[in-house]
């Protein structure tokens, strides 16, 4: 029987990667052996660069960031490999 596999089961392990990871990430930052894990760079608006769209009843902001450490990006290659296996 063949394994069905999708994109957006793809994109959901990818997801979790990133934030568990980044849990990770940020629970090493003060770990004196593993606190390279915390390191990293975030990319994205910077606060002064957040798009609003005031439309009277309704106010829109829009603004995107993301914040990659070493552990988010192990975190999306062993979410990749699990979903290679299952």
């Amino acid at each position: 029987m063949a394994k069905y596999k999708n994109g957006w089961l793809l994109l959901l392990f990818i997801i979790i990667g990133i934030v568990l990871g980044g849990l990770i990430g940020e629970a090493a930052r003060g770990v004196s052996g593993i606190s390279w894990l915390s390191y990293g760079q975030t990319i994205g608006t910077v606060d002064g660069d957040i798009t609003t769209f005031d439309l009277g009843v309704i106010v829109l902001t829009i603004a995107f960031q993301i914040k990659l450490t070493v552990a988010s990006i192990i975190g999306i290659i062993l979410s990749i490999v699990v979903f290679k296996v299952i």
